[in-house]
């Protein structure tokens, strides 16, 4: 893979990462709980064959290694069953949005946990992801859908950036690849009894949605990733990354016709600034093991 090829395939796989609300909306029979699921179930296939066609690397689990993928794939259990709920309450843009919040929850959470000082421009980028989530809000009507919506989106979130702490906090011993492997393995465990009882009311195309978020949005967007880490700068990933929102929002604004305000499109643009910001600070620290099973 040249560096061409590597830079198209991130962003591929950034635009399957955008895909996920748009998947989730579209299966209308499946409840969160299902959808989550069956993304795990078929994110399982699609990351074992990758792992087979890239050959060895396999790594035995000590007892930490699987204390940290079980509560890794507990708290991504939670993250997308919240984040689809937002979807499902508040529409494929504000779900993405809020979600989009993590940077500065993950920048709080990190100066309690682990004492760190919060720098100045981690500070702006909370302000901004802070005066982003404003604008997104119509109005902050807790009996609205969009101010429910954004609320779950939230915590999608803050789980989404305790799971990130969580995996820095790990050994980094695991490839990431059988690490995602892993935690989801171990979300669809944990929604199995709630899932199991209504996966044969799940229409057949909602199926066909389902797969594509498991396969595409998961398995391929991980190994897309996982690829182009080999010729491109953790920089580069980490801003081409940063289009995620804006694609999952472009194709919802085709497909369900949710056309964003301009005063969400402001909010957005100053949240998408932020996740660039984060990423860019993030690339620019030492390297650290990720779980490619922290992606929407």
């Amino acid at each position: 893979m040249n560096h061409r090829t590597a830079l198209g395939a991130l962003h591929i796989g950034a635009l399957f990462f955008g895909l996920t609300g748009v998947f989730g909306k579209l299966a209308t029979s499946a409840s969160p709980t299902t959808i989550v699921f069956g993304r795990a179930a078929f994110a399982v296939l699609a990351l074992a064959l990758f792992a087979s066609l890239a050959g060895p690397g396999w790594q035995r689990l000590s007892a930490q290694d699987a204390r940290r993928l079980l509560l890794g794939g507990v708290l991504l259990a939670g993250h997308w069953v919240s984040f689809f709920i937002a979807v499902k309450v508040g529409g494929v843009a504000i779900a993405t949005l809020g979600f989009a919040s993590f940077p500065a929850f993950t920048v709080i959470l990190e100066g309690v946990l682990f004492r760190e000082r919060i720098r100045r421009n981690e500070a702006v980028l909370v302000v901004l992801v802070s005066i982003g989530l404003v604008l997104v809000t119509p109005a902050f009507d807790l009996q609205s859908e969009a101010t429910g919506g954004l609320l779950w989106a939230l915590l999608s979130g803050l789980l989404f950036s305790l799971l990130s702490l969580t995996n820095r906090a790990g050994s980094g011993r695991l490839p990431a690849v059988q690490a995602a492997l892993w935690q989801n393995l171990v979300v669809g465990l944990c929604l199995l009894p709630f899932a199991g009882p209504g996966l044969n009311q799940v229409a057949t195309m909602d199926w066909l949605w389902i797969a594509l978020l498991g396969i595409f949005c998961t398995g391929v967007a991980h190994s897309l990733f996982v690829a182009s880490l080999a010729v491109i700068k953790a920089r580069t990933a980490a801003v081409v990354f940063g289009m995620e929102p804006v694609y999952g929002i472009a194709v919802a604004w085709v497909v369900f016709a949710e056309t964003p305000t301009v005063r969400m499109l402001v909010g957005g643009v100053l949240i998408i600034f932020a996740i660039v910001l984060s990423s860019r600070m993030a690339a620019e620290q030492p390297p650290r093991q990720r779980s490619l099973a922290e992606s929407a």
